[in-house]
C-alpha cells in the first residue's frame, strides 16, 4: 500500500482494476494499519485521510524498536519521515539503505531522518515561508522545512532575525515574501512571531523554542508570549517543529486548491 496516493489515485487505481473496491473503500477512508508486532501499529492511512503523511518520533524509543519500526515503514509503504531520531540510529538506516536500494538522507541540525523508494513530492504551488529569531531556533525550524516540504510545499528560509536587531528583519522579510503561511521560531522572550504578523498579510505560526534561562526559561516565556500576542497568529507547542510545518503546509495546499 502506498500512503502517499491521493484520491484521484485511489480512484483511477480502482478505475483501471489495479485496486479491488474493498481495498479502495479502505484506502478513501484512511483505516489501513501495519501491525509491527507487539510494538507499533503504523497509521499508513493518515495521508489519504488526513493530508499529513505519518511522521514516526524517534524521541524516547528503543533503538531497536525505533530501527525496526522505520525500515517496516520503507519496506512497506515506500517511505517513512522520523523526527528527532538519534545518529547513530541515521547510520544505522543508512547502511540498510545502500544495501536495499532506498534512499536515506539524515538532517543533523533537525535530527529528522527521511528515507524512502518513491519519488520526490510532487510540489502543488503551496509556499510556506520559515524564520527565526535566532540560530538556536535553526533546529526547530529545519524540522518545520523538512516536513512542509515532504507535503509538497516550496520553503524559503530566512534565519537569525530576531527582534534583538530589528533592522536585520526587514532584509529577511523580502526573502520570505509571497509566502502563503509564515511559521517563524523564536526562544527566550519569543517577540518574533507577533512582529512579523504585524507585517505581513499572510497566517502565521508562532513556535516557541527551549532556548533561555532562568524564570521561563525553556520556552516557556516564549510560549507564555506567543499565546498573549496583540497580533493575529496561530501557536503550537514548545519546539513542535513537525505540527507548525504541516498546520503551515495545509494552509498552503488549501490556499492553491482547485489550480490543476
Amino acid at each position: 500500500m502506498n500512503p502517499h496516493l491521493t484520491l484521484r489515485d485511489v480512484l483511477n487505481a480502482y478505475k483501471s482494476g489495479d485496486l479491488s473496491l474493498r481495498d479502495a473503500e479502505e484506502e478513501i477512508q484512511g483505516l489501513q494499519i501495519e501491525e509491527l508486532g507487539d510494538i507499533a501499529r503504523i497509521d499508513t492511512g493518515r495521508t489519504v485521510r488526513c493530508g499529513i503523511p505519518e511522521v514516526v518520533l524517534g524521541e524516547g524509543k528503543n533503538r531497536d524498536h525505533l530501527i525496526e519500526i522505520i525500515l517496516t515503514l520503507v519496506r512497506r509503504t515506500g517511505k517513512c519521515i522520523a523526527t528527532r531520531v538519534p545518529e547513530d540510529v541515521g547510520d544505522e538506516i543508512a547502511r540498510v539503505a545502500a544495501d536495499e536500494d532506498f534512499s536515506c538522507e539524515y538532517h543533523p541540525v533537525s535530527h529528522t531522518l527521511v528515507a524512502s523508494r518513491l519519488p520526490a513530492p510532487s510540489l502543488h504551488g503551496g509556499t510556506v515561508g520559515i524564520l527565526t529569531a535566532g540560530t538556536s531556533d535553526i533546529r526547530v525550524a529545519e524540522e518545520a522545512r523538512i516536513i512542509a516540504e515532504e507535503m509538497g510545499c516550496r520553503v524559503t528560509t530566512a534565519y537569525d532575525v530576531g527582534a534583538a536587531g530589528i533592522h536585520r528583519l526587514f532584509p529577511a522579510l523580502r526573502q520570505v515574501q509571497g509566502a502563503d503561511v509564515y511559521v517563524v521560531a523564536a526562544g527566550r522572550e519569543g517577540t518574533l512571531p507577533a512582529v512579523v504578523a504585524g507585517l505581513v498579510s499572510r497566517p502565521v505560526v508562532g513556535v516557541p523554542v527551549s532556548t533561555g534561562y532562568g524564570y521561563m526559561g525553556q520556552g516557556e516565556a516564549a510560549l507564555a508570549s506567543m499565546l498573549q500576542s496583540c497580533s493575529v497568529i496561530a501557536v503550537v507547542n514548545i519546539d513542535a517543529g513537525f505540527t507548525a510545518g504541516a498546520f503551515a503546509a495545509l494552509i498552503a495546499r488549501g490556499a492553491h486548491d482547485g489550480e490543476d
